[in-house]
């Protein structure tokens, strides 16, 4: 008779240990989205939470290996314990109970600040396009408008539209004009040659005269090269304005293209100077996900840009 009560509150603590180990199992810590690329100092406190985990694991194995003596071999639940005595083991049971409460609240605010942030970092990445976007159209507002064209001179005071006196001479006429010799286009490939020569000797309006000549071509092969030499002579001309829609619209043009990185990079040189440095620290940042490598000589350059925007 003893021994039978003596294995009651033995079988009842092992019933609660295999509960617990189930407890610990349906937790989905493995489903837990921990994202290190947006939430790096959430995942230190994510790894914290794990090992406490494995830690609860052990001691409920090593509650389960003490508690096996008594059970056995028994596969369907014991009686419950009616007796007076407190069930041995009780009190480490209910502070792993309490232990798992307080893990699954941290692991839900650790996810609400995960998502908190991505939401944050998305919002404003959609903010700094619209912004770059917005500039985009005012600046070609701007170009497109153009100079007004001048008034046409007036003809000098005087009276020219009278008669000449009788008697007089008549007036000598100007000998006709010859007209000049017509000297044929430049092939695309000569104006960009001359082109990109005039802009190695900083002659940006030639250079700018040159990548004008090739646009108006119709289904130009070098189309894009003449966008970029474009944005680099109104860039030479300190035109930052214009300089950014033209590097904006070389990228756009070829965005796996030879000029893609240059493009980017010198677009935001052009928003730093129009002190849009929110707008060029955008585009480096586009530059850095587009280009994960970039060419080696322009790693410093980017590093440079991102400086002097003073982006993080």
């Amino acid at each position: 008779m003893r021994r039978d009560q003596a294995a009651t509150p033995s079988s009842a603590a092992g019933r609660a240990v295999l509960l617990l180990a189930a407890l610990l199992l349906a937790v989905p810590f493995a489903a837990m989205p921990l994202r290190p690329a947006h939430a790096q100092m959430d995942s230190r406190e994510a790894i914290r939470l794990h090992n406490e985990i494995l830690e609860l694991r052990q001691e409920v194995q090593g509650l389960r290996n003490q508690g096996g003596s008594t059970l056995g071999g028994y596969r369907q639940p014991p009686p419950a314990y009616s007796g007076g005595d407190a069930v041995p083991g009780g009190d480490v049971v209910a502070k792993l109970v309490d232990r798992i409460a307080r893990l699954e609240d941290q692991v839900r605010t650790l996810q609400g600040r995960v998502d908190e942030a991505d939401n944050a970092r998305k919002m404003l990445h959609d903010d700094m396009q619209k912004q770059i976007d917005d500039i985009n159209y005012k600046l070609g507002d701007t170009l497109a408008g153009g100079a007004s064209p001048g008034a046409q001179q007036s003809p000098p005071p005087g009276n020219l539209g009278a008669a000449p006196p009788a008697g007089s001479p008549p007036a000598a006429q100007p000998p006709a004009a010859r007209p000049a010799a017509a000297q044929p286009p430049r092939t695309p490939e000569l104006a960009m040659q001359q082109g990109n020569a005039a802009l190695a000797r900083r002659d940006y309006a030639t250079a700018q005269a040159a990548a004008k000549e090739v646009l108006a071509i119709p289904r130009s092969p070098r189309a894009n090269d003449a966008q970029f030499l474009l944005a680099q002579a109104l860039a030479g001309k300190r035109d930052y304005a214009g300089a950014a829609v033209a590097y904006d619209d070389a990228y756009n043009r070829a965005k796996k293209g030879p000029h893609a990185q240059d493009s980017l990079l010198g677009l935001a040189h052009s928003l730093t100077a129009i002190k849009e440095n929110r707008a060029a620290c955008v585009t480096l940042d586009k530059l850095r996900q587009e280009f994960p490598n970039p060419r080696a000589d322009l790693r410093e350059q980017i590093a440079s840009a991102r400086k002097q925007a003073s982006c993080r």
